[in-house]
């Protein structure tokens, strides 16, 4: 594929609360096998895009670990190849990345040295399957400057969340309002665009010039009147995944026979960095329904409509509700959680409670395991 492609993984958000203490949102677990930057890796190899660069900066070492390798998403090629790039102090700038377009502004030599005519610029933190190809071909005949990749929200998610857009009926965006306080569509940018690699350039560096430093307000929505910029509906299963509640309905989302097919079985397949780890074990007191368990994992007691990741391990008469359980965490006997997101690691001691009432309740508890 002529392009090359941008993954922007450097953001954090407030709505994470304190999942994004550990890792850089990118990085979080999804579906029991998946990082959330998973997605966008294996979009791009699916589309046969061989040149990858991956914009980090906060909490960027658990995300760094996950890359340190890229054959698992085959970009390992004499050509091209995936590149991290996080913030670099120079004689000249000592600056973090300032917003989306400062980050490719900062790594802006990258984008000069390559050959490719079109970058494709998308966000580490969406769960999703894209074929870039058929974009990039509406993008070429609709002889657009910028093509945004849309869809429609989920019903239950917030909207003032994203860049909310309305399409006319050639295709052409008329309006573009970046997370506003009252939404009049419910058709929102995915945080995917296409735009010729030249273009790019030329806009980063006016940008920089004017002291501007986000790619949505001070390049997509200020020229939108002056630049031809398209909107493409993109079909099938998306989530963003950058707040408690849509990480928390995300993986939920994956107890659903339909989600778990297309994601699992359909071609073509997500890929991630292989762990080597025995199969989930269920001893003779477990009661598994409507779940979802990670390889290492030894379950004891009851779990129900739950997701529960790798290397977990529950103790007895212990019953986990409406939860997730993140890699590696420890609970004890006679522990009654419901509602929650239990954050890696953790150890629940025995004969505890974590309920969720009006909201899912985040378990952080940092508690010494050694002698439980």
């Amino acid at each position: 594929m002529k392009a090359l492609g941008i993954i922007l993984a450097g953001g954090n958000s407030t709505r994470m609360k304190s999942l994004s203490n550990k890792r850089a949102i990118a990085a979080m677990p999804v579906g029991c096998s998946y990082r959330a930057i998973d997605f966008a890796l294996s979009n791009m190899t699916n589309s046969n895009i061989q040149t990858v660069a991956v914009l980090s900066q906060y909490n960027a070492r658990s995300l760094n670990e996950h890359l340190n390798s890229s054959k698992w998403w085959n970009f390992g090629r004499k050509q091209g190849g995936l590149f991290l790039f996080t913030p670099t102090v120079t004689a000249e700038n000592s600056w973090w990345y300032r917003g989306t377009a400062d980050a490719m502004w900062q790594n802006i030599d990258f984008l000069k040295k390559r050959h490719e005519p079109y970058v494709v610029i998308t966000s580490g933190d969406c769960v999703y399957k894209c074929d870039f190809g058929p974009i990039l071909d509406y993008h070429i005949q609709k002889q657009a400057d910028i093509t945004v990749v849309c869809t429609k929200a989920p019903e239950w998610d917030d909207i003032s969340r994203f860049g909310t857009v309305k399409i006319d009926p050639d295709g052409l965006i008329s309006e573009f309002e970046e997370k506003p306080m009252i939404a009049h569509s419910n058709v929102v940018s995915t945080g995917t665009y296409i735009i010729r690699r030249r273009k790019l350039i030329e806009l980063l560096e006016q940008c920089n010039a004017e002291g501007r430093y986000n790619f949505v307000t001070d390049i997509l929505i200020r020229y939108k009147g002056m630049k031809k910029v398209y909107g493409y509906m993109l079909e099938g299963y998306w989530s963003n995944i950058a707040s408690v509640d849509s990480y928390y309905r995300t993986n939920m989302d994956f107890l659903k026979p339909e989600v778990r097919d297309f994601f699992f079985a359909q071609e073509p397949k997500i890929y991630s960095k292989a762990q080597d780890l025995p199969p989930a074990k269920f001893n003779q007191d477990a009661k598994v329904r409507d779940s979802l368990i990670g390889s290492g994992t030894i379950i004891n007691s009851v779990v129900e409509h739950s997701v529960i990741f790798k290397n977990v391990f529950i103790g007895n008469n212990t019953v986990i509700r409406n939860s997730i359980i993140l890699n590696g965490a420890y609970i004890g006997d006679n522990v009654r959680v419901e509602n929650c997101i239990v954050e890696s690691n953790e150890t629940l001691l025995s004969d505890t409670s974590y309920v969720g009432d009006d909201q899912i309740k985040i378990v952080i508890e940092n508690n010494n395991r050694l002698g439980v």
